[in-house]
Formats: structure tokens, C-alpha cells, sequence
């Protein structure tokens, strides 16, 4: 039945463009996500066995020019050094979502930013309500409050599963949604003491920035010392220094001008993205990981509250959070739902959406930086939730596999082998007339197969 003229669909076929950007994005973010998961899980054997010494030595070592008030251990480096490129690139997201994607048309928009400031509220009103009543502390309410692009990637790589375009879009623009609060609760919340002048030193720094792009200036050797300079005066300011790198990322030009192929923006983010998903996030998380995993340490995490709401937050806060903020959001904006997909599926991707590793570990170590032993138990509890929603997703997902399968076939099928899919060129006349033609020609070949099996066989049917 056709929907109605006030009627949007949800879910619906990205267009070409948008449809090519993601799954560009995604297969780099694949890619990160497994190496990401590498890195993990050496983190976790480097820290419980013999050579755990080893791993805390190295992650102690401090390095850098005390003088500029950057003497860092490798930890803090990787921590707030090295995912200021992951901020970075996830500014250029932003700023492309905004502008040219998902996000920039307001009405379609308002779904999927409900949805994912629903997986954030519920997440962390499950995580308060858990310290509230066990009297446990309520600093980490952010910490299930993320979702991890990366690692949900690695997820449906690791078991198998392609999802159609548009839930892949709708986990990528999640994901972007998730990464702005993140930052807006990291700037606001995690801020304790200033320091004016370095602050301002940021703030010119990236006006500078700002009016070298706005100039039309080029060249890496202009940019990189310049982001440099910034990032560490706003790391001495008492702002994270990751904020840096999303102010610097959301500066960027991310549409299109006549003649060009790509927006700058969108040409950067191709040069760092590969650095940050393959290099930043899983050294961030080699540094970041390494808990003791004993039985002991995985029982407290069901019993402390602080633990435990980490653990509820991400993967019954997360998949109810989305799956209701969606269907709510759907139901009042009268958005109805594609008719290849169902509500279970997005319940699917919001279980998913729990596997809040990247970012959750960062705040974890924020919000519970004076206490040592809490903050690896915190990221014990993100650990360990992750693991549950991934595990549940995959159950979830395999169910749908071959649904998801068939609808990735017919997105993918190019069967005049034009580099455009068939799906996207129905409305066309001259693919409709390629395809006749290609047909025809089978037609031929097998009129003609036809006759040559007929001349080698007698008038009984035999074979002559």
C-alpha cells in the first residue's frame, strides 16, 4: 500500500552519492574495527600474564618537553594525543552530515538525532538509577553513554553479516550524533580548572585556522605544525586536547563546488581516516585495555553499582534507548518504516549501538582519574558490556542474515556492468535499452545453442 503524501519513509534507499560516501567510510572504519579488536585483545593478554610488568612500565613511561607542559605518559599520548585524529575525522563527519548527508535536512534528520539522544539518555539514566540505589557513585553516568562505530563494524565482519545501506547510515549517523554529545559532555563536564592565556593562545590558533582555509592556502607543512601548536595549548588550557581536533575537523569545507569531485573536507577525511582507524583508535586502545580480566575482577562487575551500570547502561540502556526513541520518534512524525526491513532490525542495530568501547574508555578514565583501581574496573564493565551486546547483536542479526543478504544483492547488482547499480537507474530508458540488448543477445546465443543441439540429435530424439 502506498504511503500516504505526509508520510516519510524510514530506512528508505540512500541516494547514489550518499550510498557510495558510506560505504567508502565503513570499509575503512571494517578495517580499523578488526585492528582495533587486535589491539584489544593483546592489550588484555599483555596485561594478565607475567609480562604485565612490562605492560605498565611502558604504559607509565612519560616522554615530551616538560618545559611546554607536555611531559606525558604513553598512555596520556595515546589518550589525548592520538584521538584528537579520531576527533578530528569524526568533526569532518559531523560537518559533512550537516551539510551534504543525513543531518541536513531537518525533518529527516529529527529521527535519527532522537534516536541517538534517546541512546544516550536512557544509557545513562540506567547507569544513575543503579548508583542511586546502590549507593554507588554517579560520575560515571557518561561512560555507557557512546557507541563505537569501529567496533560494531569489526562485530558484522566477524560474524558475517552485510547490512543494507540504510542500516549501515543509520549506525554511521548514530555514531556521529553519539561522537558531538561526547565531545559537548567532555568540554563541559571535564573541565575543572582553566588556564586563560593558553586558552586563548587555542582560540587564535584556530582563528588562524579557520582564515587560512577561508583564504584558500594549501599545503600539509602550513596545517599540521599549526594543529600541533593548537592542540597543545589547548591541552595546557585545561579543555581536552581532543577538542582541538573536532573544532579544527568542523572547520573544514565539506560541500562541493562545480568541478570538483570531492569538498576538501571529504578529501582530507580520506587521507585520516586510514590514520585513525588504523593507527590512533588501536593504539588508544592497546594502552587503554589492558585490565586484569581475573574471575574475581569479572564477578565485582556484576556487584559494585558503578560497574554494574556501566554494564546495564550499554546493553539494555543503549538498545532500548534507540529501538524506543526511534519508534517513538517514527510514530509522531508519521515516518513509515521501509517496507524491505522491520522493527526487529532496528532493534538489532540498537543492541549493537551498546558496544560503546572507544569513547567509553575515555570517559571512564575522566571521570574516575583519581582512583586507580575504579578506573580499571570501570573499563572492565565496558569491556565486558560490549562483549554482551556484540554477542547479543550477532544472535539478533544472524536471525535476519538472509534477508539482509538478498537485499544486499540487489543493491550491489550491476548486470549492465555500467559501475552504477541496477536499482538506482530503474527510472533510466537507455539502461532499460542496454539491458534488452544484453538480453537479446543471450536470446540469441541460445537459439543458436538450440539448433545445434537439435542437428546433433535424430528425429527420435536420439543422439544421431
Amino acid at each position: 500500500m502506498a504511503a500516504a503524501p505526509n508520510q516519510r519513509k524510514f530506512l528508505g534507499r540512500l541516494s547514489l552519492p550518499e550510498r557510495t560516501f558510506v560505504t567508502d567510510a565503513l570499509r575503512t572504519e571494517t578495517v580499523g574495527g578488526v585492528l582495533l579488536l587486535i589491539a584489544a585483545i593483546a592489550a588484555l593478554i599483555w596485561a594478565n600474564t607475567p609480562l604485565s610488568d612490562s605492560y605498565d612500565a611502558l604504559r607509565d613511561f612519560h616522554l615530551g618537553p616538560a618545559a611546554l607542559g607536555l611531559d606525558l605518559s604513553i598512555q596520556h599520548w595515546a589518550a589525548d594525543g592520538l584521538l584528537a585524529i579520531f576527533f578530528f575525522v569524526a568533526g569532518i563527519e559531523l560537518k559533512r552530515e550537516l551539510v551534504a548527508g543525513e543531518l541536513r535536512d531537518p525533518k529527516a534528520a529529527a529521527l535519527p538525532v532522537i534516536a541517538a539522544i534517546s541512546g544516550m539518555a536512557v544509557p545513562a539514566l540506567v547507569y544513575t538509577l543503579v548508583n542511586v540505589i546502590g549507593n554507588g557513585s554517579t560520575r560515571g553516568w557518561a561512560v555507557p553513554t557512546a557507541t563505537d562505530i569501529a567496533f560494531a563494524l569489526a562485530v558484522l565482519a566477524v560474524i558475517g553479516t552485510s547490512l543494507p545501506s540504510a542500516l549501515r547510515a543509520f549506525l554511521l549517523t548514530l555514531a556521529v550524533v553519539d561522537d558531538l554529545f561526547a565531545i559537548l559532555i567532555i568540554a563541559v563536564f571535564f573541565t575543572s580548572e582553566l588556564n586563560f592565556t593558553a586558552l586563548g593562545g587555542a582560540v587564535i590558533g584556530l582563528a588562524v585556522f579557520w582564515l587560512l582555509l577561508r583564504k584558500g592556502v594549501r599545503g600539509w607543512y602550513v596545517y599540521v605544525p599549526l594543529a600541533l601548536i593548537v592542540w597543545g595549548l589547548m591541552y595546557n588550557s585545561g579543555v581536552h586536547a581532543t577538542i582541538a581536533g573536532v573544532a579544527m575537523g568542523l572547520m573544514l569545507r565539506c560541500s562541493r563546488r562545480e568541478g570538483e569531485e570531492h569538498s576538501p573536507g571529504e578529501h582530507i577525511e580520506h587521507l585520516v581516516r586510514p590514520i585513525s582507524a588504523g593507527l590512533a583508535v588501536p593504539l588508544f586502545a592497546l594502552f587503554s585495555a589492558g585490565v586484569s580480566v581475573s574471575g574475581r575482577a569479572i564477578g565485582d562487575v556484576f556487584t559494585q553499582p558503578e560497574t554494574l551500570g556501566v554494564v546495564l547502561g550499554l546493553v539494555v540502556g543503549k538498545a532500548v534507548g534507540i529501538f524506543g526513541g526511534t519508534w517513538l520518534a517514527a510514530r509522531f512524525t508519521r515516518a513509515e518504516l521501509n517496507e524491505d526491513l522491520a522493527w526487529p532490525d532496528v532493534f538489532a542495530v540498537a543492541t549493537l549501538a551498546g558496544i560503546g568501547f572507544t569513547v567509553s574508555l575515555l570517559i571512564g578514565e575522566l571521570a574516575f582519574a583519581g582512583d586507580p583501581g575504579l578506573t580499571d574496573e570501570i573499563k572492565a564493565a565496558v569491556l565486558m558490556g560490549s562483549l554482551i551486546a556484540a554477542l547479543l547483536a550477532g544472535v539478533l542479526l544472524k536471525l535476519r542474515v538472509r534477508k539482509y543478504r538478498a537485499l544486499v544483492d540487489d543493491e550491489e547488482r550491476d548486470e549492465d556492468q555500467d559501475g552504477i547499480p541496477d536499482v538506482y537507474e530503474l527510472e533510466n530508458p537507455e539502461y532499460h535499452l542496454r539491458m534488452a540488448a544484453i538480453h537479446e543477445k543471450k536470446a540469441a546465443e541460445h537459439r543458436r545453442l538450440a539448433e545445434v543441439a537439435g542437428a546433433s540429435r535424430g528425429d527420435d530424439g536420439r543422439p544421431a
